[in-house]
């Protein structure tokens, strides 16, 4: 459901460092996490979601997040703007 979302969504930011930028410029409507990613890195981005009481989604796999983002990589974190 959540790699549908994203890959329907008309604008995204891949990766925490630019999805915290937008959190907290007030862009962003959901961000989505991979489970499988490293907690160090996606800490950050869900703290400064819950700061900003944006909605937080979990999927199970990086791989396929990066590829609902049409990257070839795997991706922690995804953003979703508004």
């Amino acid at each position: 459901m959540s790699y549908e979302k994203v890959s329907q969504a008309n604008e995204i930011i891949v990766g925490t460092k630019q999805a915290v930028k937008a959190l907290k410029n007030g862009h962003v409507l959901e961000v989505v996490i991979a489970e499988d990613a490293d907690s160090k890195i996606t800490s950050k981005i869900v703290q400064a979601a819950n700061d900003h009481n944006v909605k937080v989604t979990s999927v199970d796999s990086m791989k396929k997040l990066g590829k609902s983002c049409g990257i070839d990589v795997g991706a922690a974190a995804v953003a979703i703007i508004q």
